[in-house]
C-alpha cells in the first residue's frame, strides 16, 4: 500500500498489505493462476502482475494492486470494455476496476475476464 516502499517480490507487496486487502488479493492471484497456470509472477510498476505469455510484456500482461479499501485488477481496456455492463456496481477506469474488500470478489467474472483476455492474446 504504501508508495515509498520498493517490492521486489508478489509475496513481499503481499505480505506489506493489511490482512483482509492481502485476503482479496490471494483471491485475485488464484483467479488468475487458475485460467492461466503458467502465468509468470512478477513486479511490474511496483504491484504485482501476471504475464500471460512467456516474457509477456505490459500488453501481456494483467496486474493487481492492494489499497486501503480495495483492490484493484488491471486487465486491459479491451477487456473492461467487453465486460463494462457486468462491472457496472463497481469502480471503473479505462482499463482497471476496483473490488471493494467489504464484499466478495467476483472470482467468476474475474475468470471469465481472464479467459477473455487470453483468447485475445493467442489470436
Amino acid at each position: 500500500m504504501s508508495e515509498s516502499n520498493q517490492y521486489k517480490t508478489v509475496e513481499e507487496y503481499f505480505n506489506a498489505q493489511p490482512e483482509q486487502v492481502k485476503n482479496a488479493l490471494i483471491e485475485l492471484k488464484k483467479c488468475i493462476i487458475e485460467v492461466v497456470p503458467n502465468a509468470t509472477e512478477l513486479i511490474n510498476y511496483n504491484i504485482p502482475a501476471y504475464a500471460l505469455t512467456e516474457d509477456g510484456k505490459r500488453e501481456q500482461q494483467i496486474m493487481i494492486a492492494g489499497y486501503k479499501k480495495h483492490v484493484g485488477l488491471y486487465p486491459h481496456p479491451t477487456t473492461m470494455e467487453k465486460f463494462d455492463n457486468e462491472l457496472n456496481e463497481y469502480k471503473k477506469g479505462k482499463g482497471s476496476v476496483q473490488f471493494p474488500i467489504d464484499k466478495p470478489i467476483p472470482t467468476d467474472l474475474i475468470k471469465r475476464m481472464i479467459e477473455f483476455r487470453m483468447r485475445l492474446l493467442i489470436m
